[in-house]
């Protein structure tokens, strides 16, 4: 009887343990942002400081470094091959990419870029799905300029619907 009531203890006490490591991703967060339909008709609201390769690049500066990033096709989809695209102004030495989970762990993925022109680097990347249809990603970048180390991130949403207007 006292092995069978501690058993039953042990197992309850892992199953409240593993349970949030098994509900998947996130749900959206709370904020004023843009309303959108996911393809389920839940709506949720869009950061509006995501990358949005919908408009354009996602452009920042590092210095007077200007490195611009680009996912194609636009929408970011889940599971699908993407092409990414880093541009520079200055050339990048010892690059190296990954593309981790912005808000959940969803492993690390490294990727491969090769310079297919001046300071421009391509490669294909491919993520998981998650079933909150709300998925951000972020791809880290870090490399060398002129001998001395520099790091630069751009969060983005996976399976992203253009935007109306």
């Amino acid at each position: 009887m006292l092995l069978n009531r501690q058993i039953s203890l042990i197992t309850l006490t892992a199953s409240l343990f593993l349970m949030p490591l098994l509900t998947g991703c996130e749900k959206a967060p709370k904020a004023p942002k843009q309303d959108v339909k996911a393809a389920n008709e839940t709506a949720f609201e869009i950061d509006p400081s995501l990358c949005d390769f919908h408009q354009k690049t996602c452009d920042k500066k590092l210095g007077e470094t200007l490195i611009s990033l680009a996912i194609s096709p636009e929408d970011t989809p889940s599971e699908k091959p993407l092409t990414v695209t880093l541009s520079s102004s200055e050339s990048l030495e010892n690059l190296q990419v990954r593309v981790e989970g912005r808000d959940m762990f969803m492993g690390v993925i490294p990727l491969i870029l090769s310079e297919t022109s001046k300071n421009t680097y391509q490669g294909t990347l491919i993520y998981g799905s998650c079933s909150s249809n709300y998925m951000v990603w972020r791809l880290i970048a870090s490399f060398e300029i002129g001998g001395q180390s520099k790091t630069i991130m751009y969060d983005f949403l996976a399976d992203n619907p253009a935007k109306n207007g």
